[in-house]
C-alpha cells in the first residue's frame, strides 16, 4: 500500500495538484563564482556562515579594535617562530574568560591582512623588475557555543574551506571532484567531516598552495566533534608542509591540553603568563574607555581616579572592563565614585553584583521578568528570536505583543544579555557559565529538570493556542513549501517556531518520576490529539518534517518505561504517519490533510483521530489497507531497478544497488538520502558494508567490484583481475569477511569466486569447480 506515484485522488471539486522537488539550506545571494554554474551551486551549498560576516558582526558588537590591546604577542618570541618558516606549525593562545582571546585574534588577522596587502603592493611596484613571490592565504573561524552554525566541527572545516576555495578559486577542483557525485550531501550529516578533512588535506596539500595561516577562536566553544576536529589541526597530513600554520585561542580546558600535548609541531603562549603584557592591554583599553566615558569629560581628577580603580580591579580582564563601563554610562556624575567603592573585581563577584541589581528592583513583577527570560536563554538549545522569548520566559502576550517591550525588559536585566539582530545572546560564554555551574544556579532556584518542565508547558501552552489548520492562509492543497515564505513571515508562526522545533527536547529533560505531561490523557497526550496535523504543517512550513521525525522518535523512546499506554500506541502509530507521508507534506504542507491522511490505513490512530479533517468530496479510487503493514517507508530516488541492498553494521544507514548504474546511501532512521555514489560503468548487481561500516563495496555486471569510503562517498579502488584472475562475466554477490581484510566476490562466469585483499585490492585467490553461476557468497563466522 502506497499513495499514487502523482499523489492524485479524485473528487467532486478542484482537482488537488502535484508535487515538486524541495530544496533544503540557506541561501547565499552574493557568493558568485565565475566559472562553470555548479561551481556557483557547489559553494553555495559548502557555506553554512561566511567567516568575513561574523567578523564584521564581531567587530560591530566589540569595542574598536587597539593595537595596544594585542600588539605584544607581534613580539612574542613563540609567536615570531610560529610565523616564521620553520617546525612551528601550531600556535595555542590560552586564557581564562575576557582576557582578550577574540579582540586578539582579531587584531592577528588584520595585521596578517596588511601584510599580505603591502606584499602586493610591493608586488606590483617590481611587477618588471623580478617576478613576485605568491601571496599567502589567510582563512579563520569564530566558533560560538550558543550558534548552532558556529559550534561543531564540520561549520569549522566548511568555513575554513570556503575562505580558501574564494581566494584561490583553482583549489576548488579539489571539493569539486566529490561534490559532482555526491552533491550538497557531501557537506551534510554525520560523515561530512570525514569528507571535509579530506578535501583540506588535499587542498593544504597541494603543491600551489602558498604559506596558509588557518586560525580558529574560541574552540573550546566547539561544542560538537572538537576532539575529531583537534584530530585533523594535529594530523601529519594537514601539518606536513611548513608553510601551513595553524592558530588557535581557546580557555585552559584539559582537554585541549592533552590532545595538542602530543604534537611536537605546537607552541603555546598563556595569558595568565603574560600577566604583566596583559596587564598593559588592559590598562590602554581603559584610557580608550575613558575618552568615551560622558560622566568624567569635563573633571579630569574624576578620570585619573576612574582609570586608577578601574586598572586596580580589572585584574587583566577586558570584558570586566567593559562591563563596569557600560554600567557607568549610565551613573550621574556625582555618584561615579559611590559606585567605583562598590564595584567588586573578577567577573563572578561582578556577575554577583550584577544579579543583586536584578533582584533589588522596585518591581516585582520586573525582576520575576527577567528571572524568566534568563532561564529560557540558558535553557534554549539555540539563540531565541525576540518573538520566541515572549513564549519560552512566559511573558505576558497583552503586555509584550511589541518587541520593544522585550527589548526594555532585556536592558534590566543587568549586562548579561545582548540583542543582536532580534536575536538574544549571553554576552559572554562566561555569562552563561554563571547561570549553569556558578553562583547563579541558586538564583533561579528550581533544579534544571524543573526549569525545563516549566518551559516545556509554557511550549504547550503557546502551541495550544496558535496552532491552527491553514495558519499561513496558503487555502490551496498543491501550494509548494518554498512558495509561502512571505506568508510565513507575516504569520504567527514565527512566535512559536522555537515552540515547534524544540518541545520535545525540553520534554525529555523533564524529572521523569514526578511529571503529569506524559501520563495518559495527560499534558502531551491532549495536546497531540488536538494539534498533531497543525504540528506537522508547522513543521513543514518550517522545512523541518525530517526533525520531526526525528522528535518522535525521541518521544517514543521517552515513553518505553512509561505506563502511558494510549500515549505510547499513538506515539508509535505517528511514527508511522510520518515515515508513510513524510515525502508528500514536506514538499506541500497542506497535504498533511490530504494524501498524508487520505491514504493512512483505516485503523491508524492518527487517521480515526483527525478524520474530521478530511474533505468529504474526496474519494479514494482503491480500497485502504485497514491496518499498517510491514512496509515502514519507501525510499525514491533510483531510475532504474533496484537489485541489493545492505544495512551498515550501525543500522543507521541502508545502501541500494541499481542497474541505473548507482548506488545510493539513505540515513535508516529518517529516510533521507545522504548520498548517491556515481562512476559504475554498468549495472550495480550487490553492495556490502565492511565490518566497521566504513568502507562499502559494490558489484558490477562488467566484472569488476568496487571499493568505496562509506562516509565521504570517495572511490577507493577499483578490482579488476589479473592474467590467470579475476572475473569474466557480472559479478553477481560481494561480502566482507569478518575482520574486513579480505572480500569475497561471486560471478555468473560459472566457475570463480574471487577473494581479494580489501587493503591493497589485489587479489589472493581464484576458487574454482564450480558448473553454474554463483549467486551468493559468505565468509563462515569464523572468518576462515
Amino acid at each position: 500500500m502506497q499513495p499514487p506515484a502523482d499523489h492524485t485522488v479524485t473528487y467532486t471539486g478542484n482537482r488537488a495538484e502535484g508535487n515538486s522537488t524541495n530544496h533544503y539550506g540557506h541561501n547565499y545571494n552574493n557568493v558568485h563564482y565565475h566559472g562553470k554554474p555548479d561551481c556557483n551551486q557547489c559553494l553555495r551549498d559548502l557555506i553554512v556562515t561566511d567567516p568575513r560576516n561574523d567578523k564584521a558582526r564581531i567587530e560591530k558588537d566589540k569595542d574598536r579594535l587597539l593595537k595596544q590591546c594585542y600588539g605584544w604577542i607581534l613580539e612574542d618570541a613563540n609567536f615570531q617562530r610560529w610565523r616564521a618558516k620553520g617546525d612551528a606549525r601550531l600556535l595555542w593562545i590560552k586564557g581564562d574568560p575576557g582576557k582578550g582571546k577574540t579582540m586578539m585574534t582579531m587584531g592577528l588577522i588584520h595585521e596578517l591582512s596588511s601584510r599580505n596587502r603591502s606584499s602586493n603592493a610591493i608586488s606590483k611596484m617590481l611587477g618588471k623588475i623580478k617576478r613576485a613571490s605568491q601571496p599567502c592565504l589567510l582563512a579563520y573561524f569564530f566558533c560560538q557555543s550558543t550558534r548552532p552554525e558556529l559550534n561543531n566541527a564540520a561549520s569549522v572545516l566548511r568555513g575554513l574551506i570556503y575562505l580558501l576555495v574564494v581566494q584561490r578559486k583553482d583549489l576548488m577542483r579539489h571539493i569539486q571532484k566529490r561534490y559532482k557525485a555526491i552533491g550538497s550531501k557531501l557537506f551534510e550529516g554525520p560523515n561530512a567531516i570525514y569528507a571535509l578533512k579530506e578535501i583540506l588535506s588535499d587542498i593544504l596539500n597541494d603543491s600551489t598552495l602558498p604559506t596558509t595561516y588557518l586560525l580558529v577562536d574560541a574552540l573550546d566553544e566547539c561544542t560538537s566533534g572538537l576532539s575529531e576536529l583537534l584530530h585533523i589541526i594535529t594530523a601529519d597530513s594537514l601539518a606536513q608542509r611548513s608553510r601551513v600554520k595553524w592558530l588557535i585561542t581557546s580557555r585552559n580546558l584539559p582537554s585541549i591540553e592533552q590532545s595538542l600535548h602530543t604534537s611536537s609541531m605546537s607552541d603555546r603562549i598563556s595569558l595568565e603568563l603574560n600577566a604583566s603584557h596583559i596587564s598593559k592591554a588592559v590598562t590602554a583599553f581603559i584610557d580608550f574607555k575613558m575618552q568615551r566615558l560622558a560622566a568624567v569629560q569635563n573633571d579630569p581628577e574624576l578620570r585619573k581616579e576612574v582609570q586608577q580603580v578601574l586598572c586596580k580591579k580589572a585584574e587583566g580582564t577586558f570584558l570586566w572592563v567593559s562591563l563596569v563601563c557600560k554600567e557607568l554610562e549610565t551613573v550621574e556624575h556625582y555618584r561615579v565614585k559611590d559606585v567605583l567603592r562598590e564595584l567588586p573585581p573578577g567577573l563572578d563577584p561582578l556577575y554577583e553584583r550584577m544579579m543583586g541589581q536584578i533582584l533589588a528592583q522596585k518591581h516585582r513583577q520586573t525582576t520575576q521578568f527577567c528571572k524568566d527570560i534568563l532561564q529560557s536563554v540558558r535553557l534554549a538549545y539555540r539563540p531565541l528570536q525576540l518573538q520566541e522569548v515572549v513564549v519560552a520566559a512566559g511573558l505576558p502576550k497583552d503586555q509584550f505583543r511589541d518587541v520593544q517591550g522585550v527589548i526594555d525588559l532585556v536592558s534590566r536585566c543587568g549586562s548579561f544579555l545582548v540583542v543582536r539582530d532580534d536575536t538574544l545572546f549571553f554576552v559572554h560564554l562566561s555569562a552563561r557559565d554563571y547561570f549553569t555551574s556558578g553562583n547563579g544556579q541558586r538564583v533561579l532556584k528550581d533544579t534544571v529538570a524543573a526549569q525545563h518542565r516549566q518551559i516545556t508547558n509554557r511550549l504547550l501552552d503557546a502551541m495550544d493556542s496558535t496552532l491552527q489548520r491553514d495558519m499561513c492562509s496558503l487555502q490551496k492543497p498543491r501550494t509548494l513549501t518554498q512558495e509561502a515564505v512571505g506568508r510565513i513571515e507575516r504569520s504567527v508562526l514565527p512566535r512559536i517556531t522555537y515552540a515547534c522545533e524544540y518541545w520535545i527536547d525540553h520534554l525529555s529533560a523533564c524529572p521523569k518520576d514526578s511529571d503529569s505531561i506524559l501520563l495518559d490523557d495527560g499534558k502531551a497526550h491532549r495536546f497531540l490529539q488536538k494539534h498533531l496535523l497543525h504540528w506537522l504543517e508547522a513543521m513543514s512550513l518550517l522545512r523541518k518534517v525530517p526533525n520531526a521525525l526525528a522528535v518522535i522518535r525521541k518521544l517514543q523512546s521517552i515513553l518505553t518505561k512509561s505506563k502511558s499506554i494510549l500515549l505510547s500506541q499513538m506515539v508509535h502509530d505517528m511514527l508511522r504517519f510520518i515515515m508513510w507521508g513524510g515525502a508528500v507534506m514536506e514538499k506541500a504542507p497542506l497535504q498533511v490533510y490530504y494524501s498524508a491522511l487520505l491514504f493512512a490505513p483505516e485503523r491508524s490512530i492518527v487517521r480515526r483521530q483527525f478524520i474530521q479533517e478530511m474533505p468529504d468530496w474526496l474519494k479514494v479510487r482503491s480500497e485502504i489497507d485497514r491496518d499498517w503493514g510491514s512496509l515502514l517507508q519507501t525510499l525514491e530516488g533510483h531510475t532504474g531497478w533496484v537489485i541489493s541492498v545492505a544495512f551498515s553494521p550501525q543500522g543507521d544507514r541502508l545502501a541500494s544497488a541499481s542497474d541505473d548504474e548507482t548506488v545510493r546511501l539513505w540515513d535508516a532512521n529518517t529516510g533521507r538520502p545522504l548520498q548517491t555514489l556515481k562512476g559504475h560503468t554498468g549495472s550495480v548487481m550487490s553492495v556490502a558494508f565492511s565490518p566497521q561500516g566504513d568502507q562499502l563495496a559494490s558489484a558490477l555486471d562488467n566484472g569488476t567490484v568496487r571499493l568505496w569510503d562509506a562516509n565521504t562517498g570517495r572511490l577507493l579502488q577499483t578490482l579488476k583481475g589479473y592474467t590467470g584472475s579475476g572475473h569474466t562475466g557480472w559479478v553477481i554477490s560481494v561480502a566482507f569477511s569478518l575482520q574486513g581484510d579480505q572480500l569475497a566476490s561471486a560471478s555468473d562466469d560459472k566457475t570463480t569466486v574471487q577473494l581479494w585483499d580489501a587493503n591493497m585490492g589485489r587479489p589472493l585467490q581464484t576458487l574454482k569447480g564450480h558448473t553454474g553461476w554463483v549467486r551468493s557468497v559468505a565468509f563462515s563466522p569464523q572468518g576462515d
